[in-house]
């Protein structure tokens, strides 16, 4: 009788601590899922900046003046081949 009352204390005391511990890692593994999710929405709200700054960077408006400054003209027709022929 004696042996199951200390088996049941020893159980009640090892499942509390593995119980704790499990809780533990838990809340660490939450709080490791909440930082990458900010690293993430992070790395999304860049993406839109650089998205948006690559189409004003690329606007045909603002190269045209610059191409020109440059020399640089549009090509003539006799420039331009088709694709067909380029190769034969």
């Amino acid at each position: 009788m004696r042996l199951l009352a200390l088996s049941t204390v020893f159980l009640a005391l090892s499942s509390a601590f593995l119980l704790y511990a499990l809780s533990n890692e838990t809340r660490q593994l939450e709080e490791r899922v909440q930082a990458q999710e900010r690293r993430l929405a992070s790395a999304r709200g860049d993406i839109a900046v650089l998205k948006a700054d690559r189409a004003h960077l690329a606007r045909p408006e603002r190269i045209a003046p610059l191409a020109r400054a440059i020399g640089l003209v549009q090509p003539r027709p006799a420039q331009l081949v088709e694709a067909s022929t380029a190769f034969d």
